[in-house]
């Protein structure tokens, strides 16, 4: 019998109705009242950590609930972290950087309606993270309408569906049949290491996401010098374009850039991959001196670069992390 430490933040899944809507109110000794037959299959350890709306989970929240983890990993075969949703993929892929090494699994779920709704997917959520725990997928990950994916390729896509998270651009780390969960190979950045688990919870809370509509003012960009933003992610057009026909911020990004101010560039696409080098609109960005994302999503490159200007100061630094694949975020790890 597997034991699994459930850590609770909040949430849909442990929500009820108040004067002003929907709140996280229900302790995990009652969640757990729900889930007929998991105490049978399971040693569960419970601690609530937090009662939050995931929208107001942030730097702070990620870095206590990766700490609380990393010391409780010993002890248990797995852990379970139920989370709202709103911002599961952005807490699931800053867990993946914080705790690098995982072999553990280390799973997020939550659910799209309260545990108590008869109609609910709760049930379904808890018993695939659960599974997940006890097929042994390492690493950090989100359970999902019976899927296993990878923290740092999941994208929230509905606010209704069930099927509420997808996979960008990686396979379902597992995935619930008929017969079972079928598990699947893990993505590279999963693969066994020999380096023990390691606790890097350093961030940079000075970062901000641009997306660049047509005809954005370029006096945005030294705004957010202004405001002492060290890193900045701007999401690009298509492969990663950005105009400079009229109107054109390419002056004040190679400023930004020569005043050692970090800028990733990603796609607004949801799938495939940014590469800078196949348009002028992208080479000219490569000129001013920005870091490419290539096939990251957008969850995954904001949070590494917080991740990344937490544990350097040095540009050119930040620039080797984002080549380098820790948990599977990239598939372009050799990429200039």
């Amino acid at each position: 019998m597997k034991s699994v430490l459930l850590i609770t933040t909040g949430g849909t899944i442990a929500s009820r109705a108040g004067g002003s809507g929907l709140a996280p109110t229900i302790p995990p000794a009652e969640l757990l009242r729900y889930l007929d037959g998991l105490t049978d299959r399971y040693r569960i350890t419970t601690r609530e950590l937090l009662n939050l709306d995931s929208s107001n989970i942030q730097a702070d929240e990620w870095i206590l609930i990766a700490r609380t983890v990393y010391r409780a990993l010993d002890g248990y075969d797995g852990v379970v972290i139920t989370h709202g949703t709103d911002t599961m993929a952005y807490t699931a892929t800053m867990l993946s950087f914080m705790l690098q090494g995982l072999q553990k699994p280390v799973v997020l779920t939550g659910s799209q309606m309260p545990i108590e709704d008869p109609l609910t997917d709760a049930r379904s959520n808890m018993f695939t993270a659960f599974a997940a725990v006890e097929c042994g997928i390492p690493g950090v990950s989100i359970a999902f309408d019976r899927k296993i994916i990878a923290g740092c390729r999941a994208v929230k896509v509905r606010t209704m569906g069930f099927d509420a998270f997808q996979s960008v651009n990686a396979g379902y780390l597992g995935e619930v049949f008929a017969d079972g969960m079928h598990a699947a190979v893990p993505l590279p950045g999963l693969r066994e290491r020999l380096a023990p688990v390691a606790l890097k919870d350093s961030l940079c809370r000075e970062v901000f996401l641009l997306k660049l509509i047509p005809g954005t003012d370029p006096a945005i960009l030294p705004l957010l010098r202004k405001m002492n933003y060290r890193g900045i992610v701007i999401e690009a057009f298509g492969a990663g374009g950005m105009q400079f026909v009229r109107t054109t911020m390419l002056d004040q990004l190679k400023a930004l850039t020569e005043a050692g101010v970090s800028v990733v560039v990603c796609s607004q696409c949801l799938y495939d991959t940014s590469d800078l080098t196949i348009y002028e609109v992208g080479t000219r960005l490569l000129d001013c001196g920005v870091i490419s994302a290539w096939d990251m999503t957008t969850e995954a490159v904001v949070t590494k670069l917080m991740w990344a200007l937490g544990q350097t100061e040095d540009p050119e630094e930040v620039r080797r992390i984002f080549r380098t694949d820790y948990c599977g975020e990239i598939s372009h790890a050799d990429a200039p």
